[in-house]
């Protein structure tokens, strides 16, 4: 175990000569996980004493802490100015050794090193790993991948978690990934959103939208006078107009119709009118409404009334962009205003009442490669399981033995997760909960005691290693893709005395400030568990459709904007920055790529209305000529459409009737066409 027995102590602090460190620190630039070049990493072996008298020297010298372990403050205290051992050519660095053991040379340990490819911070960019498994036997390289036994073994029992000086394995990635499509230079915004929401979805929305305006004027046994077929054209022009909703924000939808000119939008206006507008947004649908099973019955889908949309948009997104090696799990939260049963309520979320939906996201670019919706508790009992076990597996499915790295919260880690996942084939990491199943109960803080910032302690299990540290708070966490005993010192804040008279310690010459000494797989979590948090990002910035009522609109325009944010990191991959052609700016955003999506899928379409605005705008030079004339147009006295317009309240009999509009006998006529 990696506790400290019969006075043994846990940690020790090395003094490393710059010559030492220009071969362990890493100044590659290209990380094979997506590490930052600025950290600074020290490869340090797993050292034991050769005897107990040499235990009893170290003790002597450096005393002991509470509860048998070796005291670390006077190292955390050196390591705070990391900066300045650095600049002058040395480090303290924390090293984990164990109660007995044997001696390693340095020609030993460069045979015997368990830091592979993945952790390793050589000069070279091969994906080989720095171990040769070329002479092992079949069944030992199975055994560093398959968990089998240790699934059947109880992680829980005493003899589960040993020392930290076991050998681990990471294979290399050598999956295809990236986008996966064929179009060519000439491609532009439209091509790339089809290949994720194709045309066959906004066919499908047609002919459910259209049979459910049928469904509801049978039910209510009257027709609505305002309502009418809608086509794919119009289709297009409506999820147009709900993308520029987002990019040009107004409180109350009726906004965009507004007469005022500051205030109304003369492309709205043009598109289609305020009411055919409400009367698609009051008739959308995407199922069957007749065909819909009642809860409790054979068959029932909570997700019914979106299974066509989760069916198709799952697959595109999937098979359009193949998963690089580091991967992203975790939860985004959407806001709705509605009532659903699985809606959650999260006082410490920024989002307090919303909708959950599980990502599985890329850790550099964001890209989300699948998203699982919760509906709620199962009803079969599954107590074997946990909610973050079946979540990170569903996710995951296709991913076995193409060695994917996964980096989770607390909430999915555990130790039967990542055995299964390392039987899979796939690497993990994440802090969890010291209290959960599996975790070593020498590294629990009652155990442990009170660490010092920069103190950790280690288990092993094969490759599966379990840390706790102190950084700002206690930190635990599990990883099958670290190595023990690896430490790193990245840069942090700049930060000044308390008395405001300069600059701290800890900061070098260049004015930048170093942080203190975290475990590997802390710093592994903190540089890759960003891609759910990237694509929230995206997401956020423009939102797409309208607050309403009904649960299953705030996830058509999720997806709807999932596959707008999708499609332009497809984009932007593809070419390399290089914009489509026809676009003049510097440099193409997300801005850019939505308000050109929407003017393609709006394109030259224009409702009843609008081409009435159109022909009237071409008229305007001679109304006469075109048959535009002041007549009577009822008894009634109506208000003078171009007095409204001024803001003024004017009535009259008289107006245009091929304009269908009242107007005053003055020069509101001839105002009013031009």
């Amino acid at each position: 175990m990696a506790t400290a027995r019969k006075g043994r102590e846990l940690f020790t602090i090395l003094e490393t000569s710059a010559d030492t460190e220009s071969t362990t620190v890493c100044d590659s630039q290209d990380s094979p996980l997506n590490l930052s070049a600025d950290v600074k990493w020290f490869e340090i072996p797993y050292r034991k004493p050769d005897s107990d008298e040499e235990d009893e020297v170290r003790e002597e010298e450096d005393g002991e802490g509470e509860n048998g372990f070796t005291s670390t403050a006077a190292a955390a205290a050196e390591t705070a100015d990391a900066a300045s051992f650095i600049a002058g050519g040395g480090c303290n660095i924390i090293l984990v050794t164990g109660s007995n053991g044997i001696e390693h040379d340095e020609e030993e340990y460069a045979e015997d090193c368990y830091y592979s490819t993945s952790t390793n911070c050589s000069d070279t960019t091969s994906n080989d790993s720095d171990i040769d498994f070329s002479d092992l036997e079949e069944e030992e390289r199975r055994s560093f991948f398959s968990f089998e036994d240790d699934l059947d073994e109880d992680c829980t029992s005493p003899d589960f978690w040993g020392e930290p000086d076991q050998v681990i394995s990471i294979e290399p990635f050598s999956a295809v990934s990236g986008p996966q499509h064929s179009l060519g230079d000439d491609a532009d915004t439209r091509d790339y959103f089809r290949i994720l929401f194709p045309d066959s979805l906004f066919e499908h929305m047609v002919e459910q939208t259209n049979n459910y305006a049928l469904y509801r004027q049978r039910r209510s046994g009257k027709s609505d006078p305002h309502w009418h077929p809608t086509d794919v054209r119009e289709m297009k022009a409506y999820v147009g107009l709900n993308i520029l909703m987002g990019i040009n924000q107004l409180p109350d939808t009726g906004m965009y119709w507004a007469s005022d000119i500051f205030i109304g939008n003369a492309g709205f206006k043009k598109t289609m009118t305020a009411r055919r507008f409400e009367k698609l947004t009051q008739y959308l649908q995407l199922c069957d409404r007749e065909s819909e099973p009642v809860r409790g019955e054979r068959g029932y889908d909570g997700l019914f009334k979106i299974r066509p949309l989760l069916d198709v948009v799952e697959n595109t997104m999937w098979d359009a962009y193949m998963p690089n090696r580091c991967l992203t799990v975790d939860k985004c939260a959407i806001l709705m205003k509605g009532r659903f049963s699985p809606t959650q309520y999260m006082p410490s979320k920024p989002l307090r009442k919303g909708l959950t939906v599980w990502m599985l996201c890329d850790s550099r670019s964001g890209y989300c490669h699948r998203a699982k919706i919760y509906v709620g508790k199962s009803s079969e009992d599954e107590v074997v399981a946990s909610l973050g076990y079946r979540v990170v597996t569903s996710l995951v499915r296709g991913l076995e033995g193409q060695y994917h790295h996964l980096f989770m919260d607390s909430f999915f880690t555990s130790v039967p997760l990542l055995q299964r996942l390392l039987r899979d084939g796939l690497y993990a990491c994440g802090p969890t909960q010291p209290g959960r199943k599996g975790y070593p109960e020498v590294l629990r803080p009652r155990n442990v005691g009170k660490l010092s910032q920069g103190e950790f302690y280690q288990c092993q299990r094969g490759n599966l290693v379990a840390t706790v540290t102190r950084d700002v708070k206690v930190v635990s966490c599990l990883s099958t893709n670290s190595a023990p005993g690896i430490v790193g010192i990245s840069p942090g804040r700049q930060q000044r005395d308390t008395d405001g008279e300069g600059e701290s310690d800890s900061m070098d010459s260049s004015g930048l400030s170093f942080g203190v000494p975290r475990p590997l797989p802390l710093l592994l979590y903190q540089e890759n568990m960003r891609g759910v948090n990237l694509c929230d990002q995206l997401r956020e910035c423009y939102q797409v459709g309208r607050p309403c009522k009904k649960w299953w609109r705030y996830f058509l325009w999720f997806y709807v904007n999932l596959c707008i944010v999708n499609a332009y990191i497809i984009l932007r991959e593809s070419r390399g920055g290089t914009p489509p052609a026809g676009f003049n700016g510097k440099q193409f955003t997300q801005r850019h790529f939505r308000v050109r999506l929407a003017q393609q899928l709006i394109g030259d379409y224009q409702g009843a209305r609008g081409m009435e605005r159109a022909a009237r705008k071409r008229h305007a030079d001679s109304p006469i000529e075109y048959g535009h004339r002041l007549e009577r147009m009822s008894e009634r006295s109506r208000r003078c459409r171009n007095c409204t317009n001024k803001g003024l309240r004017h009535e009259s009999v008289f107006g245009c009737k091929i304009c269908n509009v009242h107007l005053c006998r003055g020069g509101c006529f001839s105002e009013f066409h031009k």
